[in-house]
Parts: structure tokens; C-alpha cells; sequence
């Protein structure tokens, strides 16, 4: 299996060093010494073995291997290939990467092209990855919830706002915050019964993480929504929905590929809870489009 992997692997040079800024906070120091070496000097650690960048960076041939995997390359061979290319790719003068393999001068069509292409994959890759029991776990704390609080800020707070209104169309009571010191003493109030949601991709927003923490020691259930199932957050979350971290752009990293995967997260989240609710939740529907039909026509 291995093998198939090494085989159909493709390096992305361009996305390197986005690559290694999004990890950078997870790694311990010796393996951000060696990814702040590859993407810094690209040419330079092209040319050397593992045992000469573990020499160069100080560190070991161990820790070059796993940080080449964590990396997204299989071994340390693949790391040297996509090196060799982002050095060439540096040398040839060519227009700057906006994202991982969109240039300043593509024509437009070429970028919906590609951007379009990029969305399908990170959806595919979170449909994918994401744990059903999970989901299901979570589905169905939202459908019984008092009341539920959703945090996030940035585009996550974008998503948390897409979420809850959702969720107030269909007759549940609802709130996003943005928000730190109001998401806390919200919290505060949370108890057995209640659901509080955490949408971060890093899994390592203190912003977000504070006001789940507290929602968990208060006794309601908690959920964390985030590309980083090992983070921070997840201590403090009863089920764990993942997203994918496989697209992610030079120019914003992280932030286009997350939110098109949180959204699909949330939306199913959604889709779960109007199906256990269905005797309440179609009339409110209905209701609610009723409500707004005249600003429609």
C-alpha cells in the first residue's frame, strides 16, 4: 500500500511554505528547525541528505523523516523532490503563486477553473475523513438542546452565524458569538442539556477554546469542529467533527479551504437535526419563509 502511495504521489512545491506556517505552532522546536530551514532555503536543503540536513539543522534523521511526513510527503525522497522543484520554480522568474497553483497573471477563467477544482477536493477529502458516529453523536445533542451556543471568530465566526441561523429557522434556540468576554459569560449559564459548539480550524484559538472550556465544566455538551483533530480544543469537546487540511492557499492560508469544509460540517450537522426534528422543524420552516415571502416578490 505504501508502495501505490510513493507512486501516485505528486509533490506541490508552492505549497510548502504555507504548509509549514500552518504547522509551525504544533511542531516541537526541532522539527520547526528543520521546516524553517526547507522553506527558507528550498535549493540548499534539495542538495543534502537526510543525514546532511539533520547536520544542518541539528537534529536528527528521525526527526527529518517525520517532519517531511507531517509535511505531506511520504519520506524524505518526495520532500527533496518538491524542494528541487520550488527552487526551480524560484529561478525561472515566473509570476508568483496567489494560492497553491494559481499565478498574478492566470486569466480569470483559468481561476475559477482552478479554484472550482480545489473547492470539489476539499469537499471530497472532508466527506471523506468526517466520523459519522461522531456526527451522529452530535446530531443528536443538538436536536435535544435547550439551547445552543456556537463560537468562532474570523471566517469560523462567519460559519457559526450560517449555523445558527439555520438552526433558528427550524424553531431552535440558537446564538453565535464572535465575541470572547460575552461567548464566556454566556457560557457561564450552560448546563446538563445545553450545547455549545467550537468552530476553529487550528484548533488552537484562544478565543474560541476559552468559552468551550467553560461551557464543559458547566456540564453542557460540547463540540469542536476543527481541521486539527489532536489540538487544544478537543480536550475540551465530547465529540470531535474534522475537517479537511489537505487545500490550503498561499495567499490566505487555511482560511478558503476551511471554510468551504466547515460549512459542509455544519450543514450536515444541520440537515441531522431537521430530520430528528422533522414534526417541528418543517412547520417552522414553512413558517419561516412565510414570514419573509413578501420581501421576496
Amino acid at each position: 500500500m505504501t508502495k501505490a502511495v510513493k507512486e501516485t504521489f505528486s509533490p506541490d512545491p508552492a505549497a510548502l511554505a504555507a504548509k509549514v506556517r500552518t504547522l509551525a505552532p504544533s511542531l516541537t522546536r526541532s522539527m520547526r528547525r528543520v521546516a524553517e530551514a526547507v522553506a527558507n532555503d528550498p535549493a540548499g536543503c534539495a542538495a543534502l541528505t537526510v543525514t546532511g540536513l539533520a547536520e544542518h539543522t541539528g537534529t536528527s534523521e528521525a526527526t527529518v523523516v517525520r517532519t517531511a511526513r507531517l509535511l505531506g510527503y511520504p519520506g524524505y525522497r518526495d520532500l527533496r523532490l518538491a524542494l528541487a522543484g520550488l527552487a526551480a520554480h524560484q529561478r525561472s522568474g515566473r509570476a508568483p503563486a496567489l494560492t497553491t497553483d494559481i499565478a498574478v497573471d492566470d486569466p480569470l477563467a483559468d481561476v475559477v477553473a482552478k479554484l472550482a477544482h480545489d473547492e470539489r477536493q476539499t469537499l471530497a477529502d472532508t466527506a471523506a475523513a468526517l466520523d459519522t458516529g461522531q456526527l451522529e453523536a452530535a446530531v443528536a445533542a443538538a436536536a435535544a438542546a435547550r439551547r445552543i451556543d456556537v463560537y468562532g471568530v474570523g471566517a469560523s465566526g462567519l460559519v457559526a452565524q450560517d449555523l445558527t441561523q439555520k438552526l433558528l429557522r427550524i424553531g431552535l434556540i440558537a446564538h453565535a458569538h464572535s465575541d470572547t468576554h460575552l461567548a464566556v459569560t454566556t457560557a457561564v449559564q450552560l448546563a446538563s442539556g445545553d450545547l455549545a459548539i467550537a468552530i476553529t480550524h487550528s484548533g488552537a484559538t484562544r478565543d474560541v477554546i476559552e468559552p468551550l472550556r467553560v461551557a464543559f465544566e458547566h456540564g453542557a455538551t460540547t463540540v469542536a469542529v476543527t481541521g486539527r483533530p489532536n489540538s487544544a480544543v478537543t480536550q475540551y469537546a465530547d465529540h470531535v467533527l474534522a475537517t479537511s487540511t489537505a487545500r490550503e492557499s498561499e495567499l490566505r492560508p487555511a482560511a478558503m479551504s476551511s471554510r468551504t469544509s466547515q460549512l459542509l460540517v455544519v450543514d450536515c450537522l444541520f440537515v441531522g437535526v431537521a430530520q430528528r426534528t422533522y414534526a417541528t422543524a418543517a412547520p417552522a420552516l414553512a413558517a419561516s419563509y412565510e414570514a419573509l415571502a413578501h420581501r421576496h416578490r
